[in-house]
């Protein structure tokens, strides 16, 4: 574990993690379906529906710290927080009837989007950590077309709407974020980190902003930052949003899956450059990043590692995922975290 008392990220066997206990752990992902022994933990637990590849058995991802941790819930968001942050998850089944009132005829999915949304920002709200810093959003069935649109569309509806009416931004000072196919009647499954204090936004000068997306990918737009720095008292942690082979706003090299993954690792050298420029540091590296790679047909795996440990070398640190992917010909999306030392 670093030396460093704040946010940190591990990727363990459940055996791993048991040994290594729960002290100062605030969150903990599962893929695969839930893991024994998870479910009645204090801290908040995020049940992924997303098949693991490459691995042998299961794998949790764990976040923790060396600050003090305490653990709560709110209606149905779990959290456990320090005190200059927040981690925090909730899942909605479509359907499920909504404790808050959601106005107009809605499709499943964009009324639990939206009840999931509201239930998280009122919890920050209510706890006083207002900003949010890295959301990760699991959507069965991302791809395919209900009521008229492509459920991609649907969730970004229902995110917007839920952020304008608490009064949150839908462009610029945007979380850093992530939306990911999940298995067919899973429920929508949403984890977070938030914290007192706003972070440093990152773009990258080679994309169009999300928010600023053409009306050609919905009538609105994705809401989420390309990169961002939270700030902590001993170091920095950067979280990089879900990447993929994306020039301006157009998809590139389709059809192409080791082309792609180039131009997706392209483009995270990008945003690190930006964020070692933004930051004045020259901490962030290739080799600094933990990566989370979704591969949409898991035949590809091979190629995809192949390209990626040729960039980021034999050590890299890396777990795949076969999931779908927000747009229907982008082949592997990553997405990395990266924890330094250090004052800013």
């Amino acid at each position: 574990m670093s030396l460093r008392t704040g946010l940190h990220l591990d990727y363990l066997s459940p055996a791993e993690f048991e040994a290594a206990r729960w002290a100062g752990v605030v969150g903990v992902a599962t893929f695969d379906g839930p893991q024994l022994g998870l479910r009645d933990a204090d801290v908040p637990v995020a049940e992924v529906s997303t098949p693991l590849l490459g691995e042998a058995g299961a794998l949790c991802e764990v976040w923790r710290t060396k600050q003090a941790v305490e653990s709560g819930r709110r209606g149905r968001v779990r959290y456990a927080r320090t005190t200059d942050m927040v981690f925090g998850c909730i899942a909605i089944p479509e359907n499920n009837p909504s404790p808050i009132a959601v106005e107009g005829d809605q499709t499943p999915l964009h009324s639990a989007t939206e009840q999931a949304y509201r239930e998280i920002l009122g919890t920050l709200d209510a706890l006083g950590y207002p900003h949010l810093i890295r959301v990760w959003n699991y959507v069965p069935e991302i791809n395919r077309d209900t009521h008229g649109t492509e459920r991609y569309r649907q969730f970004n509806s229902a995110r917007q709407t839920a952020l304008l009416a608490s009064g949150r931004p839908v462009t610029g000072s945007v979380s850093a974020a992530c939306a990911l196919g999940a298995a067919a009647g899973s429920p929508l499954v949403i984890y977070f980190v938030a914290s007192h204090t706003a972070p440093t936004f990152i773009e990258n000068p080679r994309q169009v902003s999300a928010y600023n997306y053409p009306p050609q990918y919905g009538a609105r737009t994705p809401v989420f930052s390309r990169a961002t720095v939270l700030h902590e008292p001993d170091g920095m942690t950067l979280f990089i949003s879900g990447t993929a082979s994306i020039i301006g706003h157009q998809t590139i090299h389709a059809g192409d899956t080791a082309a792609q993954t180039r131009e997706t690792i392209t483009n995270i050298e990008a945003l690190l450059g930006e964020a070692n420029r933004v930051t004045g540091s020259e901490k962030f590296t290739l080799e600094t990043l933990v990566c989370k790679v979704y591969v949409r047909h898991a035949a590809d795996l091979p190629v995809i590692q192949a390209e990626l440990r040729a960039a980021l070398g034999p050590a890299s640190r890396a777990v795949y995922l076969q999931a779908d992917i927000c747009r229907r010909d982008l082949l592997v999306e990553i997405e990395a975290t990266a924890m330094v030392p250090g004052a800013w």
